[in-house]
């Protein structure tokens, strides 16, 4: 650690400022993509969406199984009175749209020669490759079932209708239920203009992303050309899929790979500058996020409830689970804003 210490000691403050900033601008460009996946089930406001973002990646730092990717719809919900699951849908095409858009940038930096790879063994890179176009084929895949289920939601909820015949008439309509409200959550995919604006914005969202890395790389001496980073962002969307808090051993890892395997840095210095970039990446919308929750009156230990027994189903007038309130500071509860006019 002496020498890891030493690297992270000359890297350059400049640089590690603007990762920063970058860094932060991907999630002003995540609320706003929101806005427009939200659009055609009611909308939100650009606060909402920002706010309820920064929570839920807080709370997928400090909690497990990813907990934010259900706080965050619900909470937005309750703010703009709209279904609860509809708005875990737009969640669910959102990480379409990111893995997508990550795969469109690799494929680009492929293109472009590979451009500043000095592995050793050609093998590694040719292994990625086949990944990209394996995961590419099951984004397709899932691009043509959103499409098939967003088509015709009524249709979808009284087709989910025939398990009747195996289930309770009472659990069976509330699955029919779920399937067509979650359905109705997809209706983006029936707007191309709303549907391509959102994917025109995932674009600098990850280019921002991607920038964050490269400046922060640079930071600490590991030079390889701005193209490079596409190669480093899918390994660390691979790297941040390991169920761990605030992804850290998966991220660090797959950071360390990256420049070691395919850009020459040494072991000492990647260590540092994983560590410093994932700091960059997860402290400040974790301080943040962690101040929007007490501005919430929402705990800690509240919002690991909320995420373990939420209810997307459910009608959401109702508060799907006690804790989701008693959970909360003292005299407070979560409570949605007042009614926007125009909608439901």
């Amino acid at each position: 650690m002496r020498e890891v210490w030493a690297e992270t000691r000359r890297a350059d403050a400049r640089d590690l400022v603007l990762a920063l900033a970058t860094t932060c601008a991907a999630y002003l460009l995540r609320a706003l993509r929101w806005q427009y996946l939200l659009a055609p089930i009611g909308g939100s406001r650009f606060s909402t969406a920002f706010r309820t973002t920064v929570i839920g990646f807080a709370a997928s730092a400090l909690l497990p199984a990813r907990a934010g990717e259900v706080i965050r719809p619900y909470l937005l919900a309750r703010r703009e009175g709209l279904s609860a699951t509809s708005a875990f849908a737009t969640i669910i095409l959102e990480r379409l749209l990111d893995l997508v858009t990550v795969l469109m940038l690799f494929a680009g930096f492929v293109l472009l020669g590979a451009a500043g790879v000095a592995a050793n063994d050609p093998s590694y890179l040719a292994r990625v490759k086949v990944g990209g176009a394996m995961a590419g084929g099951g984004a397709l895949l899932a691009s043509f079932v959103f499409f098939a289920l967003a088509g015709h939601p009524e249709r979808l909820g009284r087709l989910t209708m025939s398990i009747e015949r195996f289930l309770p008439r009472v659990l069976a309509r509330t699955f029919a239920r779920f399937v067509e409200t979650f359905a109705q959550g997809l209706a983006v995919m029936r707007q191309p203009s709303q549907l391509v604006a959102a994917l025109a914005l995932s674009i600098p969202l990850w280019i921002s992303i991607g920038a964050g890395i490269w400046m922060a790389s640079r930071a600490f001496h590991i030079t390889f050309p701005f193209s490079g980073s596409f190669l480093v962002v899918t390994l660390l969307v691979v790297g941040v899929a390991v169920p761990t808090p605030g992804a850290i051993g998966g991220f660090h890892t797959a950071f360390q790979f990256a420049v070691e395997t395919f850009f020459g840095a040494s072991h000492d210095r990647a260590v540092g500058a994983a560590i410093v970039l994932h700091a960059i990446s997860f402290l400040p919308v974790t301080i943040l996020g962690l101040g929007f929750m007490m501005a919430e009156g929402l705990t800690l230990a509240g919002a690991r409830r909320l995420a373990e027994s939420t209810t997307p189903g459910a009608p959401l007038g109702d508060p799907p689970v006690r804790a989701a309130t008693t959970e909360l500071e003292p005299g407070r509860s979560i409570r949605p804003a007042p009614a926007r006019r125009g909608t439901r």
